[in-house]
């Protein structure tokens, strides 16, 4: 019923958001992935086997989390070049710079981390981070669809395409009233969707990017 592509991504571009910390919850009402370079297993994908020969998003939106692959390079110096996994802490290490903690940062951010700490070392250091594998995604779809449950991807995808892949909603769900359930630090929001307006061909910015840990629920 419901179709939709994978993404593309490399880190000049600003890559946020998906792992927040966990946080008391306070609702408030709102408008596998491809193989390591260095031979370790993808993450599991729970629902979509497409999901295994995706690439790393090229959403904007993209943040870094436990699992994902970055590939860290400096112009000019060989030495300076590593594929590093980020670890179930969220931190890397990198050659003069040490540990560094990535997790829910942009690539951007954490180019910029980089190029910071290594001034002392090479002046005018140009640095350039790669999302190389993205393991660390995981939406949720519940309610009245005909495949709920948990999603692991190797690629970002937007609320249709989560519909799809938990294959369509039932003949009793009640379409205008879908919210996606998004956790916003401290707080939880809850966004609509109405997918008859979207089958009209109307309100089509509803149709956003899912983050990791999204719900998708369908009452």
């Amino acid at each position: 019923m419901l179709l939709g592509p994978g993404l593309a991504g490399c880190a000049g571009l600003e890559l946020p958001s998906f792992l927040a910390p966990p946080a008391p919850p306070a609702d408030t009402v709102a408008g596998g992935a491809a193989p390591l370079p260095w031979g370790a297993a993808p993450g599991s994908a729970t629902r979509a086997a497409d999901a295994a020969n995706a690439a790393a998003p090229a959403d904007p939106a993209y943040r870094i989390g436990p699992e994902d692959g970055l590939e860290i390079s400096v112009w000019k110096d060989e030495t300076l070049k590593s594929t590093v996994l980020v670890r179930p802490d969220g931190g890397i290490s990198f050659p003069l710079v040490g540990e560094i903690a990535v997790a829910g940062l942009t690539a951007t951010q954490v180019r910029d981390e980089i190029v910071r700490r290594l001034v002392r070392f090479v002046p005018d250091a140009e640095v350039t981070v790669s999302v190389v594998r993205v393991a660390s995604y995981r939406i949720y779809v519940i309610g009245r669809v005909n495949r709920p449950g948990d999603f692991a991807l190797g690629r970002t995808i937007d609320v249709l395409q989560a519909l799809s892949l938990a294959g369509g909603m039932t003949p009793f769900a009640d379409d205008r009233e879908i919210r996606i359930i998004r956790r916003e630090g401290g707080r939880q929001v809850s966004i609509p969707f109405d997918y008859r307006k979207l089958r009209k061909g109307e309100a089509l910015a509803q149709n956003i990017q899912l983050r990791s840990g999204d719900v998708v629920l369908v009452p």
